[in-house]
């Protein structure tokens, strides 16, 4: 790449009417370099050939992969190969999903610890690892129970994350803590929640009216943020039945 100055001259000389050989050897360069300076008219800066990415139109793929798996990279690396066929190596991975790791941290600096009284909620969610089993790698889903006061936490092991899976980690829960919260939190899980919006919540027949669960005293639809603050809002609650008469301590 030539400075301005040089490539003014070029300029010049052309508009002498010097030809691009004689005016390549006069200032020492590549004719095919004075050439393409007199045909863009003088200096311009060097632009980087846009190439093409084996990640090119994966962008919403890789950030939801990237939320499911809490922001582990090489995880996300592994689906790419054995769900899309594509093989990159991890950097590749981490340069692609910088900017999704800097708004999770963002995320969980604008969240707020969200404070409940003793036996008043238990906060429940599904998380997704793979595992190697007996020499090959398989997904196991992990039921996770929260206490909203003591954040005493329970977790159980399973191979999907249907309703029953749910219910059977809801009333483990309940079992483990010795008694049941007045209230279960989820996060618009599709196997319970049918439809939420900001005043109700409709949940499954099973989930909400089955006598033979452990499933609480009644269950709320997910928190919502209702702006750029703290994740503190909930919305209205909907009934499950109360199996379990002692309360949770926690």
């Amino acid at each position: 790449m030539r400075g301005p100055d040089k490539v003014a001259a070029m300029v010049r000389l052309g508009a002498l009417g010097w030809g691009v050989r004689r005016i390549a050897a006069e200032l020492g360069c590549s004719h095919m370099t004075v050439r393409r300076y007199l045909a863009a008219g003088g200096w311009t800066p060097y632009r980087t050939p846009e190439r093409a990415s084996a990640l090119d139109g994966l962008g919403e793929w890789l950030a939801e992969r990237f939320r499911r798996h809490r922001g582990n990279a090489d995880v996300v690396r592994q689906d790419l190969a054995r769900e899309r066929g594509v093989r990159v190596s991890l950097r590749t991975i981490e340069r692609a999903v910088a900017p999704l790791r800097r708004e999770l941290a963002a995320e969980a600096r604008a969240t707020v610890r969200f404070e409940t009284p003793p036996g008043h909620q238990m906060q429940v969610d599904f998380g997704e690892l793979r595992v190697p089993v007996e020499g090959e790698t398989g997904r196991v889903f992990l039921f996770v129970a929260t206490l909203g006061h003591s954040r005493r936490l329970f977790v159980r092991a399973f191979r999907h994350e249907r309703q029953s899976a749910w219910l059977d980690g809801i009333e483990g829960a309940f079992r483990h803590f010795g008694g049941a919260t007045a209230e279960v939190l989820v996060d618009n899980a599709k196997a319970l929640v049918l439809h939420h919006d900001a005043a109700r919540a409709r949940c499954g027949s099973t989930a909400a009216s089955s006598p033979s669960r452990a499933t609480g005293g009644s269950g709320r639809a997910p928190a919502r943020r209702s702006g750029p603050g703290p994740r503190m809002r909930l919305n209205s609650p909907f009934r499950v039945t109360r199996c379990y008469s002692p309360p949770a301590h926690g």
